[in-house]
């Protein structure tokens, strides 16, 4: 008998060191342009410290099947105190997150723990459809092996391209601080595209683009260090502007695959009282002329964006991405700042004219009084929008988002995470915004920290709120559990798109709601991970049934 033990499990465990993972049945099968994933966790049947491992891959589409090792990071804030129950664990401990590649002699069994592997296999529209073994065996130092087999199932159709606008903002600031490198030089660019380039795959297709440093998460009175691609200069009292950075960040966006842009937030968030910081060489002088010092209305500003703006919008007609182009006023900004936003979002309409301006915030009176246009709606508030039938609603989560609805915070069940398809779905949501792809700072950017360190930007949101990607060496990011699974969620938003397009979106919403024994709603939806996998079977199902219907099967 091998001294190790394996186990085949589910994409939506999370395998700690000190528990057994279950038996749990696995369906793995997608479409043959479909990320399909699963786990193997293995440990030491015999009473040594650890055994050296290594592992081999038996199948004919091995050259389609990408291994990873699961490995735990530091958790302290797993939960606030008043959260419900539906979360894995809430006390501090290592907690199962980080996907890192597979190096020499970095696989190590331990007696009494328990290590995972996760396994994807990408057919990238290239395999055929079919049922294909994948053998993973496990070899010991002792020279005894273990092996499972599990069987994939390509389903002959392919899903079709994602509708769902998906935003998670990027931090160059962030990246500049933790790999050491100058901002905007050559390295830093090459960092920043191995960033784009990882959320693009992971089903992010808008950017937050720093026309001037995102007044984001920053204390009043401080600041973080200057991402501007807008070029300011100010001459004998006249503005005048160079695009260059600009232009080459959007030809990057749109080299790796982004559609969609978002411009930083023209005033402070929480509120849009002060200028965002603005750098500009004055006559020769390079200084700070615009920031918390200036009121958001001020003349001095209102003169600057007259010529800013249109500065801008001709560069986003030049590249052909002016339709694709959202702007913002201030983020989330609370009732008592009604005022204040609308004084601010008054002064610039006139400049956007015919654009796209949309914010997060969680107040219906907002909205209904006419203040935002586009409300990027908190999961948590949301209900009310849906009720009152808002259209082309948005929704994003964060560390607010921490009672009932979906979430993807770390001591978390995946399944939590992957509901969320269902629910953008059926409520047929246009986009999704989440704050942090890789916020590696402190509360409010008062210092930098290290991720593999502090998961919970220093104890002030739950673990794995601030990023779903790891710095990783050589300037390029580290995917999470989460993120992989928030792209399964993705996929699984194509497909009950594809079925919706091939029946009707009411037959999907029927099968939501009927495997999940009620009506799903972001706050009411079922909590075992079998769920997703009954759903899916049965979406896969009915796609099949009618493309061989339509095909004359």
């Amino acid at each position: 008998m091998s001294a190790l033990q394996i186990k085949l499990i589910s994409s939506l465990e999370k395998v700690f060191l000190d528990q057994e993972p279950s038996e749990e049945a696995l369906m793995v099968e997608g479409f043959r342009n479909e990320i399909m994933s699963f786990q193997v966790a293995y440990t030491l049947r015999e009473q040594v410290n650890r055994m050296y491992v290594s592992l081999e891959i038996d199948s004919p589409i091995a050259a389609y099947v990408h291994i990873r090792q699961v490995e735990h990071v530091p958790v302290r804030f797993a939960a606030p105190v008043d959260s419900d129950e539906y979360y894995l664990r809430k006390n501090a401990g290592l907690y199962p997150d980080l996907l890192r590649e597979i190096g020499p002699h970095t696989m190590r069994a331990r007696f009494g723990q328990w290590d995972t592997l996760w396994v994807e296999v990408d057919p990238r529209g290239e395999l055929a459809a079919g049922v294909y073994p994948v053998g993973i065996r496990l070899i010991g130092e002792d020279g005894t092996s273990v092996e499972a087999t599990e069987t994939i199932t390509v389903l002959d159709a392919m899903l079709p391209p994602q509708k769902l606008i998906h935003t998670k903002w990027l931090y160059c600031d962030c990246l500049s601080d933790y790999y050491h490198q100058e901002i905007f030089s050559e390295a830093h660019w090459r960092t920043i595209e191995n960033f784009v380039q990882k959320a693009v795959s992971g089903g992010i297709n808008m950017m937050l683009t720093p026309i001037h440093t995102p007044p984001l998460d920053t204390r009043v009175g401080g600041e973080r260090p200057t991402t501007q691609l807008v070029d300011v200069y100010l001459e004998k009292g006249v503005y005048r502007f160079e695009m260059e950075k600009l232009h080459r960040w959007i030809a990057m966006c749109k080299r790796c695959g982004i559609k969609y842009f978002e411009m930083a937030h023209l005033y402070t968030q929480w509120g849009a009282q002060h200028a965002p910081k603005i750098m500009a060489t004055v006559d020769g002088e390079y200084r700070q002329i615009f920031g918390w010092e200036t009121q958001a209305t001020s003349p001095e500003y209102y003169a600057f964006l007259n010529v800013y703006i249109p500065a801008i919008r001709k560069v986003l007609k030049e590249e052909g991405v002016e339709q694709y182009t959202r702007w913002h006023i201030s983020d989330e900004p609370r009732e008592e700042q009604l005022e204040d936003y609308r004084a601010a979002r008054e002064q610039v309409l006139p400049l956007l004219k015919d654009s796209f301006i949309m914010d997060a915030l969680s107040s219906f009176d907002f909205y209904q009084q006419g203040t935002v246009d586009h409300p990027v709606v908190a999961s948590n508030h949301v209900e009310k929008f849906i009720q009152e039938k808002v259209p082309g609603l948005w929704v994003y989560y964060c560390c607010s988002q921490y009672k009932d609805v979906s979430n993807m915070f770390i001591a978390m069940p995946s399944a939590r995470n992957r509901v969320l398809a269902a629910q953008l779905f059926k409520y047929h949501i246009q986009g999704f915004l989440h704050w942090g792809f890789n916020f590696y700072n402190a509360q409010y950017s008062d210092y930098p920290l290290n991720p593999y360190l502090s998961t919970d930007g220093d104890g002030f949101v739950p673990a794995g709120d601030p990023f779903q990607v790891y710095p990783g060496p050589d300037g390029q990011p580290l995917e999470s559990i989460r993120m992989a699974v928030t792209r399964d969620a993705l996929q699984d938003l194509r497909a009950f798109e594809l079925l919706a397009g091939l029946e009707n979106r009411d037959f999907v919403n029927r099968l939501i709601d009927e495997e999940a024994g009620e009506g799903l709603t972001f706050a009411t939806y079922p909590h075992e991970q079998s769920y997703l996998t009954r759903l899916r079977q049965k979406v896969n199902a009915a796609i099949m049934e009618r493309v061989a219907t339509k095909a004359g099967k």
